[in-house]
């Protein structure tokens, strides 16, 4: 692999010692001059890399991402199914390295400037994007054609919305838990693991 440039390093060490900080103590938390403290470097070196506060969080939601998705890729290179490749999906996202309240926390704090944020809009978009994508290679091998579109969104939406539960920390949601709501969901639309639950294939 090619060595980093100083600068590369440096925009990484910055936007790790950022992402720990949002997910100690969110957007509002996460300043210049706390993240150049926790990489031990001066504010005036965070501005030399990054022109502000909105263009380092950008980075910091591209690193998380990285992290996740590199996660998914990894569990879908292993799997020898198109029902394994859903699942691995969905493990992927339920990682116990990635599912933690203050990931999840943090995640939520990112998403939560999309509205105002065309940069974080354009990010999320893009990986939304590529979990459909993913969803949808499998799916169409699993189901008829109608019948993909819902399984993806039914899908897609319990993974969000079970990370905006265990993010709140309201109400003790588990990672086991979790699981087994997303187990449901699959059953609901594939089928128990094992059946014969598959599309019929035209002669």
């Amino acid at each position: 692999m090619p060595r980093l440039s100083i600068e590369q390093l440096r925009r990484q060490e910055l936007a790790a010692a950022a992402y720990e900080i949002l997910q100690e103590e969110g957007i509002a938390g996460t300043t210049l001059a706390k993240v150049a403290e926790r990489a031990g470097m001066s504010k005036g070196i965070v501005l030399h890399y990054f022109k502000g506060k909105d263009a380092l969080l950008e980075t910091v939601m591209r690193h998380a991402n990285a992290l996740l998705r590199d996660e998914v890729i990894a569990r879908m290179a292993a799997a020898k199914t198109p029902r394994e490749r859903v699942e691995a999906i969905v493990a992927g996202n339920f990682s116990p390295k990635f599912f933690k309240p203050e990931i999840c926390n943090a995640w939520l704090s990112l998403c939560a400037e999309v509205p105002r944020n065309p940069t974080f809009a354009r990010i999320q978009r893009v990986i939304h994007a590529r979990m459909r994508s993913n969803l949808l290679s499998a799916l169409k091998e699993l189901l008829p054609p109608e019948k993909c579109q819902a399984a993806v969104i039914g899908i897609t939406a319990m993974i969000d919305g079970l990370w905006l539960r265990f993010g709140l920390n309201q109400d003790g949601l588990s990672l086991e838990e979790a699981k087994a709501q997303m187990e449901s969901v699959m059953v609901l639309h594939l089928g128990a693991r094992g059946s014969n639950r598959v599309r019929r294939r035209s002669a």
